[in-house]
């Protein structure tokens, strides 16, 4: 058991606070602000949330700071000591428009994050990092919606053309959606077949969905992106809760797969069997569900990073002819 601590307001939090300055990582992509401080000699991070600054808010509908809901539930007590997730209290927060968020005091891990780069990551740590995985999803498995979560259909619809052109009307700064609309018109132009495609699966990601329903449930953490984790020792340290939700445990595993791409240290078809078999040791029988799951699982990935691949021939290859064999099933 490893709840959270509840403060009242940012001020209560941050009482003993001091050294605060304002930080900005290479990974912080989101929008959202963050804060250095140093509390009783240790140094930590605060991170603040709202619809106000975080273009993953507002392109999820996240206009109550889901993050801030799921620490204050006790979901997470559960989790496997194997996963730290750095976060030792938290606090409602208003922003300037009056829009509820949240307010998360960590722990400062940056030194023990996987370091930014574009080589592969030890294969020690990305066996790791799916063993752990694995067990966080054997954890929870049964896992139900629960409302105020992520639903699962959010994960195909936010990195989206819409998206873009929402962003750009509001005149946002955040480089990732103006990103997202030129990687969309690029593949619009070089691969128009699997482009109509996938964007007609975003903007109804209902087959996926449904497909998806094969095989067990389990709790997603949803972003198991290099920059949002790390090790500590044999523990995996993993930040950024705010996807969390009911879902297929290959949602998960597609999008490491997906946005990891260039540093995988083994083939993605290596990964997939290194996680399945760590999934079988955690107790999780697989052999009625899983070609089914995944098909619709590695589909979805690709409606979320499709635009991401366009100069990589070989990239693209492999995620279009996953879509083809999905396309089979939904």
């Amino acid at each position: 058991m490893r709840r959270v601590r509840e403060a009242s307001s940012v001020g209560e939090m941050l009482v003993d606070a001091t050294d605060r300055h304002v930080w900005k990582t290479s990974d912080s992509l989101s929008g959202s602000r963050l804060e250095r401080v140093t509390i009783a000699g240790e140094r930590c991070v605060v991170k603040y949330t709202s619809v106000d600054d975080d273009w993953i808010m507002r392109a999820t509908g996240d206009l109550h700071c889901r993050q801030l809901t799921l620490f204050r539930s006790g979901v997470l007590d559960p989790l496997p000591g194997a996963i730290d997730h750095c976060i030792v209290a938290c606090a409602p927060y208003t922003s300037e428009r009056g829009h509820r968020g949240g307010a998360f005091l960590m722990r400062d891990v940056s030194a023990d994050l996987v370091p930014a780069g574009t080589g592969p990551i030890p294969l020690e740590q990305h066996t790791r990092f799916l063993e752990h995985m694995a067990l966080m999803h054997a954890t929870f498995a049964g896992f139900e919606v629960v409302e105020e979560f992520f639903p699962v259909a959010h994960h195909f619809v936010m990195l989206t053309p819409a998206m873009a052109a929402i962003e750009a009307e509001r005149g946002g700064r955040d480089p990732v959606p103006p990103a997202v609309a030129n990687g969309w018109q690029v593949m619009a132009k070089r691969h128009p077949r699997q482009s109509e495609i996938l964007l007609d699966l975003a903007r109804d990601p209902s087959p996926l969905v449904d497909a998806l329903s094969v095989g067990p449930a389990t709790l997603l953490h949803g972003d198991w992106k290099l920059g949002n984790l790390g090790s500590s020792g044999v523990t995996t340290l993993l930040l950024d809760w705010d996807r969390c939700g009911a879902g297929a445990p290959l949602v998960d595993v597609a999008w490491y797969l997906a946005v990891n791409c260039d540093r995988l240290p083994e083939s993605k078809e290596d990964t997939l069997a290194t996680y399945r078999r760590a999934l079988e040791a955690a107790g999780v029988d697989t052999s009625s569900w899983w070609t089914a799951q995944l098909r619709p699982a590695l589909a979805g990935a690709f409606v979320q990073l499709g635009w991401s691949k366009n100069d990589d021939e070989a990239e693209f290859g492999w995620w279009s002819d996953r879509l083809d064999e999905a396309l089979q099933i939904i």
